[in-house]
């Protein structure tokens, strides 16, 4: 009866030693699981890192290529436009040295860079529709008048239109001290009629006030037209003999 109490006893010792190893080992279990967890999870957010950096660095550096190469293609865009700034600036003096009476329609605003400012009408002259007026200084008889008009490459005013009229007489009246201009006109001697300097008819309603202007008493018939600007652009216009030293338009 002793000994199977004793081996009773011995057995109920070692089943209650067995149930404390047992929960040893479930507990390195359970941290053994939990490391491999956190394992795993580092090891894929260190490969996502690695993976995003990767990305990051495959953009940079297209965006290195593209900034590369668009700067390589604005450079020979920018090569090619100052070859061809140069070769216009070549053409352009080639042109006015080849061509000077330019000059007089372009003149030179800057001389460190020789550019020019140009105008439809050559300097000192005024632009009025399509044609170019200058108003004369010196003081000739229409005769020399008319040639110095001609050397210029033009004529003596004709007054075609009532636009035409006002814009000569407004000018001259700015213009004028008291002095008359010779316009492109010379009065018909009996029996012919008076014609503009490029052989044109004068109109009936620019005749009738350049004939009520006729001067008097004249013993000749070489008169000539002339416009001594004061009250009206519609009656300022004369007629006086053509060897009389006046100012011209």
């Amino acid at each position: 009866m002793d000994n199977v109490k004793a081996g009773e006893s011995a057995t109920s010792e070692m089943g209650q030693l067995q149930p404390s190893k047992t929960d040893g080992s479930t507990e390195m279990d359970r941290w053994y699981l939990r490391y491999r967890q956190i394992a795993h999870y580092l090891a894929l957010l260190c490969f996502l890192l690695t993976l995003a950096t990767l990305l990051q660095t495959c953009y940079l550096l297209q965006i290195t290529w593209i900034f590369k190469s668009q700067s390589a293609s604005q450079e020979a865009k920018l090569k090619d436009l100052t070859q061809k700034l140069d070769s216009l600036n070549q053409s352009y003096a080639l042109l006015f040295r080849k061509y000077p009476a330019l000059n007089q329609y372009c003149s030179v605003t800057n001389s460190t860079s020789n550019e020019r400012e140009c105008t439809s009408c050559p300097e000192g002259w005024e632009s009025f529709g399509e044609k170019c007026y200058f108003y004369s200084h010196d003081r000739q008889d229409w005769s020399s008048s008319q040639y110095h008009c001609l050397s210029a490459g033009g004529n003596l005013a004709m007054v075609k239109n009532v636009e035409e009229q006002i814009f000569l007489w407004k000018r001259a009246k700015e213009l004028s001290q008291g002095d008359s201009y010779w316009v492109g006109l010379r009065k018909g001697t009996p029996g012919k009629a008076s014609q503009w300097v490029d052989n044109a008819p004068v109109e009936n309603w620019f005749l009738d006030v350049f004939g009520d202007n006729d001067p008097k008493n004249l013993d000749t018939g070489d008169l000539c037209a002339l416009l001594l600007p004061a009250d009206s652009h519609k009656t300022d216009w004369y007629a006086t003999t053509c060897k009389n030293n006046l100012k011209s338009i």
